[in-house]
């Protein structure tokens, strides 16, 4: 049995799940991101499985997204990147939104996230070094190269376009994972992705799973792949999440 509610922290709407009975206890505690388009109601399956296997996990919406969502389709079309960058920055907030009410059982706080919400996760391990434990499904550690192809906040043909758009994502080179490898070795992590997926491609999994382990960097690596499976999450997917986080949080 487990507890499921709507919850403000830190300013932002969230669902909040835990084992039964201990809502208000110090748990295991896991921050879940939902993927572009979508929201935390979409993805609530995680929340229920990981409080079913004794976690805290507290899922929020990202900027334009669910109950943040302003109705500017096209508009948050063209800010991927800015929402990603936002999702990252918010994690101190909800952090110690969790402590001050000492839900978190002391160190074992972790991120976990599926496509963009993968991506947050991994950009939250590389800037965060106190995080536990992440987990990244069907996600990317190369922002800056995949930001020229995936939901580019700006169409660059001409010089002056392809200015533009080097210049809309600048900021984004200082949160980017795989210049900082060595922050996403450190500690266990989970990379899951279907080797057929059609928004963000596997080898961008392989590629980092490759960058790690070439650099010696993977002791503390789970590298999962499914074939035939495009974009979206399995139930191995899930299991496998799940068991990641009993092993390791």
């Amino acid at each position: 049995m487990i507890e499921l509610a709507t919850e403000n922290l830190a300013g932002i709407e969230c669902i909040h799940a835990a084992p039964a009975g201990q809502r208000l206890a110090r748990l295991p505690t896991i921050l879940f991101y939902h993927g572009f388009t979508s929201s935390k109601e979409v993805y609530s399956y995680f929340a229920v499985a990981l409080a079913q296997a004794g976690f805290r996990v507290v899922m929020p919406d990202a900027e334009m997204h669910g109950a943040r969502y302003n109705g500017h389709t096209d508009a948050r079309m063209t800010h991927f990147w800015e929402i990603l960058r936002q999702n990252i920055d918010e994690v101190p907030l909800l952090e110690a939104a969790l402590r001050d009410n000492d839900w978190v059982a002391d160190e074992r706080f972790a991120i976990a996230g599926a496509s963009m919400g993968g991506m947050t996760a991994l950009g939250a391990m590389a800037r965060y070094p106190h995080l536990h434990s992440v987990a990244c499904l069907m996600g990317s550690g190369y922002f800056m190269q995949l930001s020229q192809t995936l939901f580019p906040p700006l169409v660059a043909h001409t010089p002056e376009q392809k200015a533009a758009l080097q210049a809309r994502l600048a900021p984004l080179a200082a949160y980017d994972p795989c210049q900082q490898l060595a922050q996403l070795a450190n500690r266990p992590l989970l990379l899951w992705h279907g080797e057929a997926d059609e928004v963000v491609p596997f080898a961008e999994t392989v590629r980092l799973e490759k960058a790690l382990r070439e650099a010696q960097l993977d002791s503390r690596l789970t590298f999962l792949a499914e074939k035939q499976i495009g974009h979206k999450i399995t139930p191995p997917a899930l299991t496998a999440l799940v068991s990641f986080f009993k092993h390791h949080l």
